[in-house]
C-alpha cells in the first residue's frame, strides 16, 4: 500500500522496464501471509457523500468476494483482495473474474471458454478465449501442481483490447515458447459463460487491472453559470473591501475632532494611546471586514451544490427519457452541468448507432459485378430474363436452387452456356463462403447441439441458430448467408464447421488477422477441406479494392458507391490462394511477429501488409442501419432552436451524405459544399476560398458542408481560421471518415473560437469517448456498441430522440433555476449587509453590530435558505410541453443571457435600494424622542435592528414568492412556513432567559417590537413600498417588452387547453375581483397548480403523453 502511495505521488516509479515477469505459483504455503489490499476515497465532500457511500459498499462487495486459489496441490478459499499476481485462481461458470487471468485450461479439451464482457464495454456476445496447447490439457488441480512455467508481458495498461506476452512452459528440461495475445486474457469484471470451469493464472491484480486503470478521472469541467458566479463573487468582494475601506477612512476622519477621538465616556488607556497608527489601521480595517463579510454569499456554494445533486434525480425519474424496449433510463454521471443543457449552441453528433439503430440488415451485395438485392428472402439480380415473368427482375432463392436452372435467373451475360451457369454457381459458392467464414462470430454450445448432423433447412436457420457477434454487421452477413445456403454451425477447436446446401464442410482455422482502424479490414486463413489454403479478406473499400488484381474491381466500385448513396454500409471481400511454400513463409513470419515483446504491433502491421496483397475481389455487401425513431424531428427542432448541428462519422462520404439527407440533418434546398480528397496544403487552402467566395456570392440562405478526414486534417494544419469562417457560415456540417481524435479536434477547435460557444457532444461508441470527454457536455448513448461512451460520458440516455426534451425542458428549467438562484443570493445578501454598512454612519464606525449575532448566523441558514432551494428544485415557469413544442423559446435564455452583467447590475441595485428603504424607513419611524409605546418607553439599539430585520426578512421572502409561477403545497409550506419561523423562534429566543447564554441583549425586544401597532403599520408599510416598484417593472416590462417566454406564457398553445392563458385555467363564474386577480396573475406570470390540465392531444410531435416527475400538478381535464 506504501509503495502505492510513493508511486502516486511520483517518488517511487512503478516501473523500471517495459516488461514485467510473473513466475506462476503454485506451490506456496497453504497458510500463507497477505497483504490485503483495501483502496478507500477518503475525499468526503458533502454533496458527494452518497455517491462515496455507495462506491465505498461495492468497493467491499468486490473486494471481498470469496475465490478459489490453487495452492500445494488443493483449492484454497480467500477472498479477492487477497490474489497475488502469480496465483493460479479457479473461476466457475457465470462468476466474474476477481483479477485480469490468463487462461491456463478449462473443462473443455481444447482450452476454450466463453465470457461477456457486458460490465467492460457493454457487448453481451460471447467472446472466444483460448489456452496455449501445453496449458490446455492441464484440467485439474494435480495436474496444475506439476506446471513450470513463466509469464512475461507488458507492464499494465488501460487498453481492454491490448495484451502482449509469452508464456515460457518447461517440460522435459525443454523450453517451449507460446505467444500471448487479447484471446489469452480474461479481463476482471468479465463474466465467464457456458463453460463449466477454467483455470488462469493472475498478472493483473487490484488497481493495476485492465478495469481498474480505465477509471481514471475525467477532466473537471466548468459549467457558464459557475464561471458568472466567481465574476460576481469578484465583484462582490470588490464591494467588501470598498465599503471596509470607506468605513475606516470615516473612522479615523470622524476622530479626528478630539471630542469624538477621546469622548469623556470611553476614555482610552496609555497602551492605547502609544500604540501603532499604522497597526491601528490595519486592524479596524479588518474589524470592518469581518462586520461586512456577510456581503460574500458564502452559503451560495453549498445551495447551489445541493441543487445540482438534488435536481439531477429529475432526470433519472422522468418518464418520458426512459426506453422500454431496453429498460434503460437517463442516468446523470455528474451533476455539475445540469444548467449547461440550457446553453448548447452546438451539438456534435455520430451516426452509426447513435442516428441510426445500429441494427443491420443485409439489403444488397456485388457478386463479381453483378448487384443483386434481397427480397423476400430471396436475392434478386439486375437484368431482364427472357423466361421470367417479373420484367427485368431475376430471382436466385438459394444456392440451393442453382442446380435447378428453371430457379436460376442470370444476367444476359449468363444466359447461353452452362460453362457460365457453372462458374455463377462457383462465383456464388466462394461468395458466401467468404462471408460464412471471415469473421468473429460466436454460437452458443447449447444451440448447436443437434444441428451438426441430418439433413438441413434453409428456413429453419433463424429459429435453430443464434449468432453472437461484436459488430452488427457480421451478424447480419452471417445470416444473411445462412438464408441463401451457406451455413456457419459454429468453431470446434480450430476447425470453421460450415454447411453448404446440407453438406457439412469443416475448415481448418490457421490464423486470423484481427481488425484494426489502420488497416480497416480483417482476414482469416484457412484449410480447405481439399487441402489448399485460402486467405479470405473483409473490409472497407479504400483498403480492399487498392489491395486487388482480379476479380471486376470497377464494376464493384461502381456498385459500392450506388449502395452508399442508399445509405447503406459497404464492405468488400476478397480472398488469396496460398501455395504450401508461401504459407510456410507466412506462417514463420506472423509466429515471429507475435512473440515479439517489443515493436510487436509494427511488426505484425508489417506482416498483415505482406499477407492480405494480390487479392481478387469477390464481391461486395450492403447493409441497412435504419434511422431511429424521431431523429429527423429531433434536428429540426435542435435547429430551431438555434443550435447548430454536426455529425462526425468514420463512414464514407456517399453513405454519410445519404444518411445526413434522410434524417434531416442537409435539406434537398441546401447549398452542399464539399471539401474533400485534398492532398495538400496549398490545394486545401485554394478549395477553402473558393468555398468562402461560394458562401458570399451565392444567394442561398442554407449551406452544408461535407469534410472528409484526410481534408481536416490539412485544413486543421495551418487554416484553421480560414476552415472556421466556412463553417460557421454553414447551418450543417458532415465531417466523414473521421478518426476519433480528429472528432476531438474539431470540438477543440469550436470551443476555443472567440465566440466560446457551448458544445455537446453524443456518441455511443468507444470511439466516440474522446470527443464525449472534450466537448462542454457529453451525452452518451446506452446503444449496441457498449458502454464505453456512456460510462464515460456525463448523461446517458437510450435514443437520440430524448435529446430534444433534455435540452428543451430540462436544461431550460435547470438554467431558469440556478440563474434566479445565484441573482436572489446576491440580492438578499446585499439587502442583508447594506444596513449594517448604513448604521456605521450613526454610532461613530465602532464596529457596533446592528443584528443581534443569532439572526447574523440563521439568516442564510435557516430564515432564508429553503424557499430557493424549493424553487431552484420545482420551478416551471412554462409549461414542458410549450417548451419542447416550440424549440424557439430555447434562444432566449441561449449566451448566459439571465445572468448577464445587466440582470446582475439590476439585482445588485434592487438590492441597495430595498437596503435603503428598511434601514431609513426604520430609521424614520422611530426618530428622535419618539415613543411608539404606550407607556411613553423609546425604543433602543437592538429593536431598532430587529426591526430593520423583520422588514427585510419578510421583504425577500416575498420577493422570492413574487418570483415564483409553479406553486406547489411544498412552496407554500417553506415560504410562509419561513416567516411563521422567524416569528416564532424570535418570541422564543427572545422571551425567556436562556441559562446556557451568558448574555442576552435580545431579552423581550421582539415582544415589546410587536406589542407596537405602529411598528406593524411600519413593517407593512416598507414590505409594500419595496415591492411595489418591483411589481411595475413587470407589468410594464410584460405589457410593453415582453420576452418569447412571457408571450408563451400569456398565449394559448394547444388547441386541447381549453383556457384563456396556456398556464392558467379559472372558472367561468367569476366576480370582478377574480377577474382583477386573473389579470394580476397573467402579468406576473404566476399560476397555481391546482388550476393547470395537463391535457394535451395526440399531435404532440414529440411525446404524447407527458409522465415526467416534473408534472406536479393535476393530470384531471375536467379542471377547465
Amino acid at each position: 500500500m506504501w509503495r502505492w502511495v510513493r508511486q502516486q505521488l511520483g517518488f517511487d516509479p512503478p516501473h523500471q522496464s517495459d516488461t514485467r515477469t510473473i513466475y506462476i505459483a503454485n506451490r506456496f504455503p497453504q497458510y500463507g501471509l497477505y497483504t490485503p489490499q483495501k483502496f478507500i476515497d477518503n475525499r468526503i465532500i458533502s454533496s458527494k457523500g452518497y455517491e462515496d457511500w455507495l462506491r465505498h459498499n461495492s468497493d467491499n462487495e468486490v473486494n471481498g468476494a470469496p475465490v478459489y486459489v490453487v495452492r500445494s496441490g488443493g483449492l484454497v478459499k480467500t477472498r479477492s483482495k487477497n490474489i497475488r499476481v502469480g496465483d493460479i485462481v479457479r473461476v466457475a461458470k457465470d462468476e466474474i473474474f476477481p483479477a485480469d487471468l490468463v487462461l491456463l485450461s478449462s473443462d473443455r479439451l481444447d482450452g476454450s471458454c466463453h465470457v461477456t464482457t457486458a460490465s467492460l464495454d457493454g457487448e453481451t456476445n460471447l467472446k472466444t478465449h483460448v489456452a496455449v496447447p501445453e496449458t490446455a490439457v492441464l484440467q485439474t488441480v494435480a495436474n496444475l501442481d506439476t506446471l513450470i512455467a513463466v509469464i512475461e508481458c507488458q507492464q499494465p495498461e488501460a487498453d481492454l483490447y491490448r495484451f502482449m506476452g509469452r508464456m515460457i512452459i518447461t517440460q522435459q528440461m525443454e523450453e517451449i515458447v507460446r505467444p500471448l495475445g487479447p484471446e489469452s486474457l480474461l479481463l476482471r469484471g468479465a463474466r465467464l459463460k457456458n463453460t463449466k470451469e477454467i483455470f488462469g493464472v493472475a498478472v493483473y491484480t487490484g488497481m493495476e487491472t485492465k478495469m481498474a486503470l480505465n477509471y481514471k478521472s475525467k477532466s473537471q469541467k466548468r459549467s457558464a453559470v459557475e464561471k458568472s458566479m466567481n465574476t460576481f463573487l469578484i465583484i462582490y468582494l470588490i464591494i467588501l473591501i470598498s465599503e471596509a475601506i470607506i468605513s475606516t477612512i470615516l473612522k479615523y476622519t470622524w476622530q479626528a475632532e478630539e471630542k469624538w477621538d477621546e469622548p469623556w465616556y470611553n476614555q482610552k488607556t496609555e497602551h492605547q494611546r502609544n500604540s501603532s497608527k499604522i497597526l491601528k489601521f490595519i486592524s479596524d480595517f479588518l474589524a470592518f471586514l469581518v462586520l461586512y463579510n456577510f456581503i460574500i454569499p458564502i452559503s451560495l456554494y453549498v445551495t447551489v451544490e445541493m441543487q445540482k445533486f438534488l435536481g439531477s434525480f429529475f432526470i433519472g425519474w422522468d418518464l418520458d427519457l426512459y426506453h422500454e424496449e431496453s429498460d434503460q433510463k437517463a442516468q446523470v454521471n455528474t451533476s455539475d452541468l445540469n444548467e449547461e443543457l440550457g446553453q448548447v449552441e452546438y451539438v456534435f453528433t455520430d451516426k452509426t448507432g447513435t442516428l441510426t439503430e445500429n441494427e443491420m440488415q443485409f439489403r444488397e451485395c456485388s457478386i463479381n459485378g453483378i448487384k443483386y438485392q434481397e427480397i423476400n428472402g430471396r436475392l434478386v439480380s439486375e437484368g431482364p430474363t427472357p423466361d421470367s415473368s417479373e420484367g427485368n427482375l431475376s430471382y436466385l432463392s438459394s444456392l440451393s436452387h442453382l442446380n435447378n436452372l428453371s430457379h436460376l435467373a442470370t444476367s444476359s451475360s449468363f444466359r447461353t452456356s452452362p460453362e457460365n451457369e457453372t462458374e455463377l454457381i462457383k462465383e456464388h459458392d466462394l461468395f458466401f463462403k467468404a462471408v460464412s467464414l471471415c469473421h468473429t462470430v460466436q454460437i452458443s454450445s447449447v444451440q448447436t447441439d443437434g444441428i451438426g448432423d441430418g439433413p438441413w433447412q434453409t428456413n429453419l436457420a433463424p429459429s435453430q441458430l443464434e449468432y453472437y457477434a461484436s459488430s452488427p454487421d457480421e451478424k447480419a452477413l452471417v445470416e444473411a448467408a445462412a438464408r441463401f445456403g451457406i451455413v456457419f454451425i459454429g468453431n470446434s477447436g480450430e476447425t470453421m464447421e460450415v454447411k453448404t446446401l446440407g453438406k457439412l464442410e469443416r475448415y481448418k482455422l490457421l490464423h486470423i488477422l484481427e481488425f484494426d482502424s489502420d488497416r480497416r479490414r480483417m482476414s482469416v486463413i484457412v484449410q480447405a477441406p481439399s487441402g489448399e489454403k485460402l486467405l479470405f479478406v473483409k473490409g472497407a473499400e479504400s483498403s480492399v479494392l487498392p489491395e486487388c488484381i482480379g476479380g471486376e474491381i470497377e464494376k464493384t466500385r461502381i456498385h459500392v458507391d450506388e449502395f452508399a448513396l442508399k445509405g447503406l454500409r459497404t464492405l468488400c471481400m476478397a480472398y488469396r490462394e496460398f501455395t504450401p511454400k508461401e504459407y510456410e513463409e507466412i506462417d514463420r513470419r506472423l509466429f515471429e511477429a507475435r512473440t515479439a515483446l517489443q515493436q510487436r504491433e509494427e511488426k505484425l502491421a508489417d506482416v498483415f501488409r505482406f499477407i492480405e496483397k494480390d487479392l481478387v475481389l469477390v464481391g461486395a455487401t450492403a447493409v441497412e442501419d435504419k434511422l431511429q425513431d424521431k431523429v429527423r424531428e429531433t434536428i429540426e427542432a435542435l435547429r430551431m432552436a438555434g443550435i447548430k448541428v454536426w455529425v462526425l462519422t468514420g463512414d464514407k462520404h456517399e453513405t454519410a451524405v445519404s444518411v445526413s439527407l434522410s434524417c434531416g440533418h442537409f435539406h434537398r434546398t441546401m447549398n452542399i459544399l464539399e471539401l474533400i480528397n485534398q492532398t495538400s496544403d496549398s490545394e486545401c487552402a485554394e478549395k477553402l476560398r473558393q468555398l468562402a467566395r461560394r458562401i458570399t456570392e451565392d444567394h442561398v440562405v442554407q449551406h452544408g458542408l461535407v469534410v472528409d478526414g484526410t481534408s481536416l486534417s490539412l485544413a486543421l494544419r495551418e487554416h484553421e481560421k480560414l476552415f472556421m469562417e466556412v463553417c460557421k457560415n454553414c447551418s450543417a456540417v458532415m465531417c466523414c471518415r473521421m478518426a476519433p481524435l480528429q472528432k476531438a479536434k474539431v470540438i477543440r477547435l469550436i470551443k476555443i473560437s472567440p465566440e466560446k460557444p457551448i458544445t455537446l457532444a453524443v456518441g455511443d461508441g468507444a470511439n466516440d469517448v474522446s470527443m464525449i470527454q472534450e466537448a462542454h457536455v457529453g451525452i452518451g448513448i446506452m446503444g449496441k456498441e457498449g458502454r464505453q461512451a456512456a460510462r464515460n460520458s456525463d448523461y446517458a440516455i437510450a435514443r437520440f430522440k430524448f435529446l430534444s426534451k433534455l435540452l428543451f425542458v430540462h436544461g431550460h428549467f435547470y438554467y431558469i433555476r440556478i440563474a434566479t438562484l445565484v441573482q436572489y443570493f446576491f440580492y438578499k445578501n446585499v439587502c442583508f449587509i447594506t444596513p449594517q454598512f448604513l448604521y456605521q454612519f450613526y454610532c461613530l464606525f465602532s464596529q457596533q453590530t446592528l443584528y443581534d449575532s443569532v439572526y447574523l448566523t440563521l439568516y442564510n441558514i435557516c430564515f432564508t435558505s429553503l424557499p430557493i432551494l424549493i424553487y431552484s428544485l420545482l420551478e416551471q415557469h412554462i409549461d414542458p410541453h410549450v417548451l419542447q413544442n416550440k424549440p424557439t423559446l430555447y434562444r432566449d435564455i441561449s449566451k448566459n443571457r439571465q445572468l448577464s452583467m445587466k440582470t446582475f447590475l439590476y439585482w445588485t441595485i434592487l438590492g441597495f435600494s430595498h437596503a435603503f428603504i428598511f434601514f431609513f424607513g426604520s430609521y424614520f419611524l422611530i426618530g428622535k424622542d419618539t415613543s411608539l409605546l404606550g407607556n411613553g418607553q423609546m425604543f433602543g439599539n437592538w429593536t431598532f435592528g430587529t426591526l430593520v430585520f423583520t422588514v427585510m426578512l419578510i421583504t425577500v421572502t416575498v420577493k422570492m414568492a413574487l418570483e415564483t409561477h409553479f406553486w406547489t403545497w411544498i412552496n407554500h409550506l417553506v415560504t410562509w412556513g419561513s416567516i411563521l419561523f422567524y416569528f416564532v423562534f424570535s418570541l422564543f429566543y427572545g422571551g425567556i432567559l436562556w441559562p446556557f447564554l451568558s448574555s442576552q441583549n435580545m431579552y423581550f425586544v421582539f415582544i415589546q417590537l410587536l406589542s407596537s401597532g405602529s411598528a406593524w403599520f411600519a413593517i407593512i408599510l416598507m414590505v409594500v413600498t419595496c415591492l411595489f416598484l418591483d411589481i411595475v417593472k413587470k407589468v410594464f416590462d410584460r405589457q410593453f417588452h415582453p420576452t418569447n417566454i412571457e408571450k408563451a406564457q400569456l398565449t394559448e398553445t394547444n388547441s386541447s387547453i381549453k383556457c384563456l392563458d396556456s398556464m392558467c385555467c379559472f372558472s367561468e363564474g367569476e366576480t370582478a375581483c377574480t377577474s382583477v386577480g386573473r389579470m394580476l396573475e397573467r402579468v406576473i406570470g404566476r399560476c397555481s397548480p391546482s388550476h393547470v390540465s395537463r391535457s394535451w392531444s395526440a399531435s404532440d410531435p414529440f411525446y404524447t403523453n407527458d409522465r415526467s416527475i416534473l408534472t406536479l400538478s393535476t393530470m384531471d381535464s375536467s379542471t377547465c
